[in-house]
């Protein structure tokens, strides 16, 4: 087990009508709020207008930035970070699901000083300062409400690449179960096997913590038990509850404790397919992991199998990977490039990009004859 530093500094706050907390939170912060969203669907579910209700009634200025896409771009965070120097802005919202909140964490770095947001992501600067962050969660999957790593992508270098820094964590995270209520099936179904991948990057990582292992364990149990409920029953509370409370613990540093790192292979892998065709990131995960497990079935055999026994009570290889494949078509994700609309054709332009972005886990590297092997098995 290896030496470690526990570390997580944002107050989280869960369960419904907790937004009434978010006024008081934000004026202790700030006096000017930059509102970040993405689209519709937080004036659809009523978290817009909380929001905003909650931030007037507590006298902040409001200066609003919407259009944070589903995989967000560098360039919108600039766009938003010049809005936010122009207005004045003391304090950063975010208000949405993972893309909103990891814009949100480099708009608020930015804004605290003279950064590029680029910059920022590939590591070129020493030491970071940021503005206040408070985020309001729409969507359980990517845990972002509760960690210091933001996920950006840029057209212009060709790629999609993930950042960490502890400035970056939310002073207060904000948890209404009842906005994700709204959320259609299929995005639904991504957010779910975003955790579920994330528990499997901390599992396929550096290191031996058998507590950490029983973490990752419990948490996938419950996306298993939970998630096939919630898409047949998508109006439900409780169930959208549980699945929020797990994203969230799936990726607040729970399950790396006495690890070295995770792996992340299989989210450099599925970014490239994010960056190609735009694929829902949830979806490019449950697209590679069945095909990198099956990759690495020799390398990683003994964890493999672990994993098999510990979710399924199987003790082989080809029996895991079928439970995991059984278990996101049962969630409604896609495990097939053609099942996301990617075609065949397409191969040889995927594997020139992985092979540029190097693309491939900090414990399993892979090699170019492993990543064009990951690719035969994902049509």
């Amino acid at each position: 087990m290896r030496n470690f530093i526990a570390f997580n500094p944002t107050r989280l706050h869960f369960g419904k009508k907790v937004v009434n907390e978010l006024g008081s939170a934000a004026a202790a912060l700030g006096k000017h709020a930059l509102l970040v969203y993405g689209g519709g669907s937080v004036l659809r579910n009523g978290s817009h207008g909380d929001t905003l209700a909650q931030l007037n009634s507590a006298g902040l200025q409001v200066t609003e930035f919407k259009g944070i896409k589903p995989n967000p771009l560098v360039d919108d965070v600039r766009r938003a970070v010049k809005l936010g120097k122009e207005s004045g802005a003391d304090l950063v919202v975010a208000l949405g699901g993972g893309s909103v909140i990891d814009s949100a964490k480099i708009i608020a770095v930015c804004m605290s000083g003279d950064y590029d947001a680029w910059d920022v992501m590939k590591g070129k600067h020493a030491s970071l300062t940021s503005l206040p962050l408070i985020a309001a969660l729409t969507l359980a999957a990517t845990g972002t409400e509760m960690n210091g790593t933001s996920v950006l992508q840029n057209p212009e270098t060709r790629e999609k690449i993930g950042f960490n820094n502890e400035v970056m964590y939310p002073v207060h995270s904000f948890l209404d179960p009842s906005y994700s209520q709204s959320v259609p099936a299929d995005y639904t179904a991504y957010g779910t096997v975003d955790l579920i991948a994330h528990c499997l990057e901390a599992w396929f990582g550096n290191g031996d913590a058998t507590l950490s292992d029983r973490f990752v364990i419990s948490i996938i149990q419950e996306a298993m038990e939970y998630g096939p409920a919630l898409r047949m029953n998508p109006d439900n509370y409780e169930l959208r509850a549980r699945i929020m409370w797990a994203a969230t613990n799936a990726l607040n540093n729970t399950t790396l404790h006495g690890r070295q790192s995770g792996d992340w292979g299989v989210h450099a892998l599925g970014h490239v397919l994010s960056f190609l065709y735009d694929t829902p990131h949830g979806a490019t995960l449950s697209i590679i992991y069945p095909a990198w497990l099956r990759t690495m079935q020799v390398r990683a055999k003994e964890r493999i199998e672990l994993l098999g026994s510990g979710l399924f009570g199987t003790s082989g290889v080809e029996d895991t990977i079928h439970g995991l494949t059984e278990l996101f078509t049962t969630l409604g994700s896609p495990v097939r490039c053609q099942d996301a609309g990617i075609e065949l054709t397409s191969r040889g332009e995927i594997l020139a990009l992985m092979n540029q972005t190097r693309a491939g886990g900090i414990h399993y590297n892979l090699t170019e004859a492993e990543r064009e092997e990951i690719l035969e098995y994902i049509w």
